[in-house]
Order: structure tokens, then C-alpha cells, then sequence
């Protein structure tokens, strides 16, 4: 029975051999060891700006479309509220010559009553 069991030495030396194992297999799979890796690092880093370059253009874009509707929204919202300036300009003016009317009635009223 002895004969079948390992000894402290024996395990600790299998557990080496296979980390040494597990060791070798992880350098052997190293991206870095092959040689097209500098090749299809720089080919991603390429990809990438350019995937960089289109969203920003993407961005630019759309700032500057937003940009001009908001500028659009303004040049509205000035024109519209010029068009309400005007209107209120007018409507005070008839109401202005409409008081000056009145006012002037009432004065030929009272002269007309005068001079009876």
C-alpha cells in the first residue's frame, strides 16, 4: 500500500513539471512571438483612427446642423417677435387715434354746448 501512495516530494514535483508545462504552452501562444503581430497591431491602431476620424466628422457635423438650426430657431423667433412689436406698435396707434377722436369729440361737444 505504501508502494501506491506518492510522497510529499513526488507531488510537489508534479505540480512544477505541470506549471512549468501550463508556462511553456502560455509562451508558445504569445501574440508578441509571432511575426505578423507588429503587422496586424499596426493594421488595429490604422482601423482605429480612422474609426476615430469618421465619429469625429460625424460629430462635426452634427454640431454644425445643430448649430444652424439654432440659428434658424432664432432668425423665427426674432422675425416673429419684430411681427408682435409691429402689431402692438399698430394696435397702440389706432387705439392712440381712437382716444384722440373721443377726445376731440368731447371738446366739440362742450364747445357746441358753449356757444348755444
Amino acid at each position: 500500500m505504501r508502494d501506491r501512495e506518492t510522497s510529499l516530494a513526488d507531488r510537489l514535483s508534479t505540480a512544477a513539471k505541470a506549471t512549468q508545462a501550463r508556462l511553456d504552452r502560455a509562451r508558445a501562444s504569445d501574440p508578441t512571438a509571432r511575426a505578423d503581430f507588429a503587422q496586424q497591431q499596426e493594421a488595429r491602431r490604422i482601423a482605429a483612427a480612422a474609426r476615430d476620424a469618421r465619429i469625429a466628422e460625424r460629430k462635426a457635423a452634427k454640431s454644425a446642423a445643430e448649430a444652424a438650426a439654432a440659428a434658424e430657431r432664432a432668425t423665427a423667433k426674432a422675425a416673429q417677435q419684430a411681427a408682435h412689436e409691429a402689431a402692438a406698435t399698430a394696435r397702440n396707434a389706432t387705439l392712440e387715434a381712437e382716444r384722440k377722436a373721443a377726445r376731440d369729440a368731447r371738446y366739440a361737444a362742450r364747445k357746441a354746448a358753449r356757444g348755444r
